[in-house]
């Protein structure tokens, strides 16, 4: 086997500087190596495209990555380029190029320079080009976004249908298909139209946990909504989604008259103008994006803050895409969505004018998307479990990141109600749909029902003591818990599983969660950043190390991130590497990259290091600022057991300062802490009133602008325990 003979992780560190493979990656690549047809689903910024990247870079020939946006290519030869000094280590091959540009990628091809090929499905399919391919030495087939292929994805693409029969008219290579998102019956159909059914399938969890989900009602106020809310990060990369062109126009108009850094992306623009606001926005000239859903499969950007919908997707898929580009390099991603139910009516009425095929599934995702909306349980878990995941809302990474779980609604015993609704599918004959059988449910006739004489049944109407509301409700949370499923072949047919089944005989306590109620009149209450960032970085040095890098991409024509990533900088001024050898150590940072990019930044970071005489950490041990974890772990369960702030702080030997200053640490990392006890004890309701309505309408949290504000009312000290207690309330 050819793979066992190759050390993946030199490599790696080799071609990309990484110390160790993430998740499935490496599991993956073997496989692929070891000429298997391989098939990956996993969660965007889950490191998908190094999958084929490495193995194309090490195998002998070129290897063929379909592709289905120029953005996505250019994105990803930029980056390609930037780990090798030789230009045509990757090439485009689509309607871009003109017949010279054709000539010199066939040239590199023949000449065995081209590890990775881009192309676009549509140009594979040209008489010439796989005349051109069966003459070469081809590595494998690369399928990215392959839910393109299936009429259940969110972006089908007819051209991708034909990609089996194109690549067996070239050879018999080894292909491995990839999607950042796909339900079973999506993966089902991408194994059997690329003809891979035996693939080796790697599927990694889908379970983002840095992102918070929040969805509020849309009212009259949503473009003041999202303006405040932007304020909360100013300087900061954002995406909001519109479903048509005149709303992402109009929206961008508002921020840019509002003074937000904004430009609108959609197909209506011309190339030109589309290339420049994407390129603006990876290099950071502006801070947000109004776009189309067409607007960022090929962003590769990491620090993307926060994902606003200031229209709800059509589909779970495109939602769960979409707020995936928001905090992949880890940090913070906010993804706030605007729901009101009559924007769904809209996307009904456009899909009525569709074939009656097409209406169905389009149907059926949209009332997906309705469901997230809509629950009250934990979105994580609902979301999740869409994609076929299993998750604990209780202990699961992240399970407290989203606006259900830290503002939960209330619960009431179901457990009679579970076993009526099992009963009434199961004497069904499982033949029906969510909308049937809460019709068998509540009495209510229609033609399908008469037609199998339903309504003639005893049980007919048993639930009509509760609204149909609440029995939709029900199934969402029942189908979450395993007690029902959807059929794939017929999908939305519920079906019992075995846990249903064992339910009906045994009930037990099945406690429910009440839905929102989404109406013109809810206004949404503005939620801070989920998660602030906290850590031992040299912020002094990082500002300075962004902007060279800022001017490094600038003259070299790639983004920022293409040079290196905010968590490779934030390394740096962790370690201080003053010579190219020394930033080969960094995260994220390999050889090539360091020799290529290196020099102006070991420069700077040595004129700093001398300048501020700072004492560089011996042989690069990485060196902690932060306080240790043993004394926030003391803290937090000190102030559980709601001692004195003074008592704890002359226990650890400490000043009062500075055991606020540990406290603000752990609450900008997103830990609850909850001090309400000392906070009652120094001021009035009246007085906390007055404080917390001043941090919920700033711009800013700076302690200095409230003590100016206040004009001496309150003194440092109440004003930053006021805003660690607003932050735990609002943003934890």
């Amino acid at each position: 086997m050819e793979g066992t003979k190759i050390d993946l992780h030199k490599e790696l560190k080799k071609y990309f500087g990484f110390g160790k493979f993430k998740g499935l990656q490496k599991e993956a690549i073997e496989s692929l190596i070891d000429r298997n047809s391989t098939f990956v689903v996993m969660p965007t910024g889950g490191g998908k495209s190094l999958i084929y990247q490495l193995p194309a870079l090490i195998l002998e020939g070129t290897a063929i990555i379909v592709s289905p946006l120029i953005a996505l290519m250019k994105n990803q030869v930029d980056a390609m380029r930037g780990i090798s000094s030789d230009h045509g280590i990757a090439h485009v091959l689509n309607s871009s190029l003109n017949k010279g540009e054709i000539a010199q990628v066939k040239s590199d091809i023949e000449n065995g320079i081209t590890k990775l090929l881009y192309v676009a499905p549509e140009s594979l399919t040209k008489e010439d080009y796989i005349d051109f391919f069966k003459k070469q030495k081809i590595s494998f087939f690369a399928i990215d976004e392959a839910h393109c292929i299936s009429e259940w994805g969110h972006d089908f693409r007819p051209d991708y249908r034909n990609l089996k029969n194109i690549i067996e008219k070239i050879g018999n290579f080894p292909i491995i298909g990839l999607t950042a998102t796909a339900t079973e019956k999506v993966q089902e159909d991408i194994l059997k139209n690329l003809g891979i059914t035996n693939a080796k399938t790697f599927k990694a969890s889908f379970n983002r946990p840095n992102l918070f989900y929040d969805v509020r009602p849309k009212t009259s106020h949503v473009e003041k909504d999202i303006i405040r809310f932007i304020r909360n990060y100013q300087n900061k990369s954002g995406i909001i989604y519109c479903l048509s062109r005149k709303k992402v126009e109009e929206i961008a108009q508002v921020l840019q008259v509002n003074g937000v850094k904004a430009v609108p992306y959609h197909a209506g623009l011309d190339s030109k103008t589309r290339a420049k606001h994407q390129d603006m926005f990876l290099m950071e000239d502006i801070d947000v994006v109004v776009a189309t859903i067409a607007f960022g499969m090929g962003i590769d950007k990491p620090d993307v803050r926060f994902v606003i919908h200031h229209d709800i997707p059509k589909s779970l898929e495109s939602y769960y895409q979409e707020t995936g580009r928001g905090g992949r390099d880890g940090g913070e991603g906010y993804c706030l969505a605007y729901y009101a139910y009559k924007d769904i009516e809209k996307l009904e009425k456009f899909l009525s004018g569709k074939p009656i095929a097409e209406q169905e599934i389009g149907n059926a995702l949209l009332q997906e998307v309705v469901a997230y909306c809509e629950t009250s349980m934990s979105r994580r878990k609902f979301l999740l479990h869409y994609f076929g995941e299993d998750f604990d809302d209780i202990t699961g990474e992240g399970a407290d990141m989203d606006d259900n779980v830290r503002n939960p609604k209330s619960k009431l015993e179901a457990k009679e109600e579970v076993k009526i609704l099992l009963d009434v599918v199961r004497k069904t004959k499982e033949e029906y749909k969510s909308k049937e059988v809460i019709n068998t449910l509540i009495g209510k006739e229609n033609a399908l029902l008469i037609s199998h004489k339903t309504n003639k049944q005893d049980f007919f109407g048993i639930g009509k003591h509760k609204d149909d509301k609440f029995w939709m409700a029900l199934i969402r949370q029942v189908l979450v818990s395993n007690l029902l499923y959807k059929e794939i072949e017929q999908y939305g047919v519920l079906k019992l599983t075995e846990n249903g089944e064992n339910f009906i005989n045994n009930p037990v306590s099945f406690m429910m969660t009440k839905d929102h109620i989404y109406s013109e009149e809810d206004d949404a209450s503005i939620i801070t950043n989920a998660k602030g960032t906290g850590g031992g970085t040299d912020d002094k040095l990082m500002g300075m190390l962004k902007d060279l890098r800022k001017r490094v991409g600038k003259k070299l024509g790639v983004p920022p991130f293409v040079v290196f990533q905010d968590p490779s900088l934030e390394d740096m001024t962790i370690k201080y590497p003053i010579i190219i050898k020394e930033l080969a150590n960094v995260h994220g940072v390999g050889d090539g990259k360091a020799k290529k990019y290196g020099k102006e930044f070991v420069e700077l970071i040595k004129n700093y290091v001398d300048e501020n005489d700072i004492t560089r950490p011996d042989d690069l041990i990485v060196k902690s600022t932060g306080v240790n974890s043993g004394l926030k772990l003391f803290i937090i369960q000190n102030t559980d057991k709601k001692l004195p702030l003074i008592d704890i702080a002359k226990s650890k030997g400490i000043e009062m300062d500075e055991l606020i200053k540990v406290m603000e640490q752990i609450i900008y990392s997103g830990t609850k802490l909850n001090i309400d006890y000392c906070v009652d004890n120094l001021l009035d309701e009246d007085q906390q009133e007055e404080i917390h309505d001043y941090f919920l309408e700033a711009e800013n949290d700076k302690i200095q602008e409230a003590l100016d504000e206040f004009d001496g009312d309150y003194d440092e000290e109440e004003l930053r325990l006021m805003r660690i207690r607003f932050l735990n309330e609002v943003a934890n």
